[in-house]
């Protein structure tokens, strides 16, 4: 369970390079993927949790 967060970010950060490279259109809808994948390492690191 304690992974889920890494997970998470990972499938973010993955999402948003698709999305970068195959609709470059989409502008910054796609980028919100990263704020958010920055936003939950962030919450990883601030808690205390190892990593």
């Amino acid at each position: 369970m304690r992974d889920i967060i890494w997970l998470i970010i990972v499938l973010l950060i993955i999402g948003w390079l698709v999305g970068y490279f195959a609709f470059p259109d989409l502008g910054s809808i796609i980028h919100i993927l990263i704020v958010l994948a920055v936003i939950l390492l962030l919450y990883r690191l601030l808690t205390g949790r190892r990593l």
